[in-house]
């Protein structure tokens, strides 16, 4: 399913104008952004958790000429499923 897939179903759901479901899953998706950025965690309880995970520095290869290279520390996005979508998925 793609956003546009997502949009057309949450409009059906909700008995939302496509238009109007497109802007409130914009509006959810820069909330969550924004959380993430500032380093909080968000949680939708039954459905899981978004938070800000840690990748260490490490050295890497470059494929084409097997030379080592430095690989920065990030932080990167991740979730975390909750017991209700796992339930769901099973």
């Amino acid at each position: 399913m793609n956003k546009s897939e997502l949009v057309e179903v949450m409009a059906e759901g909700a008995d939302l104008s496509k238009a109007a479901a497109g802007r409130a899953l914009e509006a959810a998706m820069e909330a969550i952004k924004k959380a993430l950025k500032k380093g909080d965690m968000v949680t939708l309880v039954g459905f899981g958790s978004f938070y800000v995970g840690k990748r260490a520095a490490r050295t890497g290869r470059n494929p084409r000429t097997g030379e080592a290279v430095e690989i920065k520390a990030a932080k990167i996005p991740k979730f975390r499923a909750g017991k209700t979508l796992k339930d769901g998925v099973n």
